[in-house]
């Protein structure tokens, strides 16, 4: 049986890569081996998470964090290559765009072990994000390069990718599978709509949490001016990052917001649910709004998910107070079809399908 070792650093990869760890064991043609490297430490990645969202545990935590990114990556390259030595794998599989990425790419590489990057091809084009530079350089020496959209094979080829000795494939986004899984036990999993109070369709939904607009304070301010605003027209509920929350208080800022601890992903998936509208600077937020029909304010400059504004899904307002505004007004009496398919369906089993064909 061929075996393959799975890279994760961060809990929406866990979450992703759950459903392909579902479709594995159904099968049974693979030999999967799960190893985490700490990126993105997290209190809530405990046995309960694991157990609740049936998630397989990693044979491997390597507990690689709080680094530099130079550092964390070199440091996981020389973990990850310890365990492909002992383990032997056919393939490295990666998700995204994090640190844990690239290095789990890096070592399969030097190691000659063939590569399968699942949502290959996005980008932001913005090459000062950290993400950017992994995404790219992963999709730059991967086997096996599974797409997302038809706009993750236009950004390969118009970067050369056609030229390059590697498998290109349109698969749809394995986000949709995990929500659809997922979403259909969180009711039973969460009560934080009761918790808190809420009414179906009477909050927006809010998360900030990137680098580029938390260490910058004329950002941040601008961003949180404009959810205050909102929040005088509808309820602005804010689960809020540790780095965010910091910033907050060392420099004494305080909004007229509802901000609440950070949340698991039942939670999260409940709260998707029943909100009006999705302010946030996450990409992967972004596609679990439209997943749940609900409108989305992108604060940031770019999307990697750039059908979601093609078809009027979402709004890019950046930083911006005036813009993060007048989105909301616009999408608040708005009517889309929500039908439309952008992500694909039964991804997990495409993906599948797909790696079982380059290791025969």
């Amino acid at each position: 049986m061929n075996k393959i070792v799975t890279i994760l650093g961060a809990r929406p990869q866990f979450v992703k890569a759950a459903v392909l760890s579902r479709i594995i064991k159904k099968h049974g043609q693979l030999d999967e081996v799960i190893v985490h490297t700490g990126q993105h430490y997290d209190a809530n990645m405990s046995a309960v998470f694991f157990d609740e969202m049936e998630i397989p545990k990693p044979q491997y935590n390597l507990h690689i964090n709080e680094m530099s990114h130079g550092a964390m990556t070199g440091h996981m390259f020389e973990e990850i290559e310890k365990v492909l030595l002992k383990e032997n794998p056919d393939a490295v599989v990666v998700y995204g765009d994090t640190n844990s990425t690239l290095a789990g790419a890096l070592a399969a590489k030097k190691m000659n072990i063939k590569i399968v990057h699942i949502e290959a091809g996005l980008r932001s084009f913005n090459m000062e994000m950290p993400e950017e530079v992994n995404r790219v350089l992963t999709d730059r020496i991967s086997n096996l390069l599974l797409c997302p959209t038809e706009t993750a094979i236009e950004n390969l080829a118009n970067e050369g990718f056609d030229n390059f000795n590697c498998k290109i494939l349109k698969c749809g986004d394995i986000m949709k599978d995990a929500v659809e899984f997922y979403g259909k036990i969180s009711t039973e999993k969460s009560s934080v709509i009761g918790d808190l109070k809420l009414n179906m369709g009477d909050f927006v939904l809010a998360t900030i949490h990137r680098q580029e607009n938390t260490d910058d304070l004329e950002k941040l301010k601008s961003i949180f001016e404009g959810l205050e605003e909102i929040h005088k027209d509808t309820q602005v509920v804010l689960p809020l990052h540790p780095r965010t929350r910091g910033i907050l208080e060392r420099h004494q800022l305080e909004y007229n917001i509802t901000m609440i601890d950070p949340v698991g992903y039942f939670d999260m998936l409940e709260l998707l649910k029943s909100c009006k509208m999705v302010v946030t600077d996450s990409g992967g937020l972004q596609k679990e709004a439209f997943f749940n029909k609900k409108y989305c304010l992108i604060a940031r400059e770019e999307t990697e998910w750039v059908e979601l504004v093609t078809n009027n899904f979402a709004k890019i307002v950046g930083s911006n107070k005036s813009k993060l505004i007048n989105g909301f007004n616009s999408f608040k009496n708005y009517d889309a079809d929500f039908s439309l398919s952008l992500y694909g369906n039964e991804v997990g089993e495409r993906i599948h399908q797909e790696i079982l064909s380059i290791l025969k």
